[in-house]
């Protein structure tokens, strides 16, 4: 049933922009994030009717549901735990996160079994109670736009319910090449596709993940006379026949999100930022003249961080002159620790740090600075500070890190950047670029950055930021509702 006032702009993600705590008093103790679909939703204007739809993450989140508390704007759903559970952590981070970041030993995994199928219904559920709400709050004719690899199934549920809506739906991550995707059993495949399919238009952040898509759907959906269009001078699209013989096409577009480069020059002045510098510069150590690499990442498979660690211990190896020379900070900030993979992954960063320092640190020098703590205050601190930037994802969708550093880097700083990166696309021309997997390459890199003149650098780096903050997040945002709205 349509809402008699509802929302004429939706969006639909698994973490919402609010989250709750239970205080020690018993009262709910209410945190709102940031982000770019925050900043894309303000920019929309207060006159306009709009609605966040989320899942409850906690026992914070389920309990302020229950109790009736919500946030202006914001509607979160109480999805059983278990069911939940089985659909993030079973399904989305443990199957389609491995296959569009190509994350799978494959000799060994994935096994699809028994399992699999249980937790499969679960990610039918969660997707279903969300086309629900959405088809609940949604005004005649109003915007959805969905988000990422969480709610692949509500476009399709979403258009059953409600036709009358305007559906996009944006991925986050990268796509994952046909004979990868093909993976999945041949019917999830096809459910997966098909349910984003239900959509109007869907958006990818670079052209490579776009055209992925396309090579997923005419090698999965043959059965549904698919027809994949990628012109020079109009909009690509996928276009295939339904069942009851109708031809439906749904449009894709581009949308290479930036960084919010007034909001990051602001922040990194700020009394916390100052604190924090001053913290790592006395880590640092030395006369003020040692070279900083920086990382900030999640410790997450994809993110490359432990070859980034042989890299740089290759580069002390190679080049006894940068001993005592250089310092490396690296900020892993753990993530998805309930998963066990990524807890020995994070193990792992730890054990191969303490072994550099252990091997080549003095009395007055620890090449590696770990910090495994989030503190965005931090990060900004180390953005300040960087010479050089290591982006080294085996995979990443866009990987935001890397234009955010040389919209912050004091002194300008040099980025070595992974080809499979999604910000590659519009970074390359002024980055280092290195094959991930490549070792001895990324440290060649890591020391012509170290040496690169500075007049060079800065040149580079005033090209980056450019590049980096072109699609800050609240036009990143309405471009897709604008291209929706059509």
């Amino acid at each position: 049933m349509v809402s008699e006032h509802g929302a004429q702009v939706l969006v639909a993600s698994n973490r919402g922009p609010v989250s709750y705590a239970v205080r020690e008093d018993g009262t709910l103790d209410a945190r709102r994030g940031g982000g770019g679909l925050v900043s894309g939703l303000s920019a929309i204007g207060s006159d306009a009717d709009s609605l966040w739809v989320c899942s409850a993450l906690g026992d914070g989140d389920r309990e302020a549901v229950r109790r009736g508390v919500a946030e202006p704007g914001v509607r979160m759903l109480d999805i059983d735990a278990e069911v939940h559970a089985d659909a993030y952590n079973g399904v989305a981070n443990s199957v389609l996160w491995f296959v569009h970041h190509l994350l799978y030993q494959t000799p060994l995994e994935p096994t699809f079994g028994p399992e699999f199928r249980r937790q499969w219904e679960s990610y039918r559920s969660y997707n279903r109670a969300f086309a629900a709400a959405l088809a609940e709050e949604a005004a005649q004719g109003a915007v959805v736009v969905v988000q990422d690899y969480h709610l692949a199934l509500v476009p399709g549920m979403l258009r059953a319910l409600r036709p009358d809506l305007r559906i996009g739906h944006f991925s986050h991550t990268p796509w994952a090449p046909p004979e990868y995707f093909r993976m999945l059993p041949d019917d999830i495949a096809e459910e997966l596709l098909l349910g984003m399919l239900g959509a109007d238009r869907l958006g990818f952040l670079t052209s490579r993940w776009l055209q992925a898509f396309q090579g997923c759907c005419g090698a999965v959906l043959g059965s549904y006379e698919v027809m994949t269009y990628w012109p020079v001078d109009a909009t690509p699209s996928v276009g295939f026949r339904t069942p009851d013989g109708r031809f439906h096409r749904t449009l894709l577009g581009v949308h290479g999100l930036g960084a919010d480069g007034d909001f990051l020059r602001t922040r990194a002045q700020e009394a916390d930022v100052e604190e924090r510098l001053a913290g790592l510069r006395e880590q640092i150590g030395g006369d003020g003249s040692r070279k900083v690499i920086v990382r900030v990442d999640r410790t997450e498979l994809s993110k490359n961080i432990v070859r980034g660690l042989h890299s740089y211990r290759l580069l002390l190896e190679q080049h006894p002159s940068w001993r005592e020379r250089v310092v490396h900070l690296a900020f892993a900030y753990p993530s998805r620790q309930d998963l066990a993979v990524y807890r020995d992954y994070t193990a792992e960063v730890s054990r191969l740090a303490a072994e550099i320092n252990s091997a080549y640190g003095t009395t007055d020098w620890t090449p590696v600075i770990l910090h495994v703590k989030d503190d965005f205050a931090r990060s900004l601190a180390a953005y300040r500070l960087a010479d050089v930037a290591l982006v080294n994802p085996v995979r990443d969708g866009m990987n935001l890190v890397a234009k955010e550093v040389p919209v912050v880097s004091d002194e300008g700083c040099v980025l070595v950047l992974s080809r499979e990166a999604g910000a590659y696309a519009e970074l390359g021309d002024d980055a280092l670029v290195v094959n991930p997997y490549d070792v001895v390459a990324t440290s060649d890199a890591l020391h012509a950055a170290l040496v690169m003149p500075a007049d060079e650098r800065a040149e580079r780096t005033k090209r980056l930021a450019a590049a980096g903050t072109a699609l800050p997040p609240a036009q990143w945002f309405l471009e897709q509702v604008e291209a929706l709205r059509g």
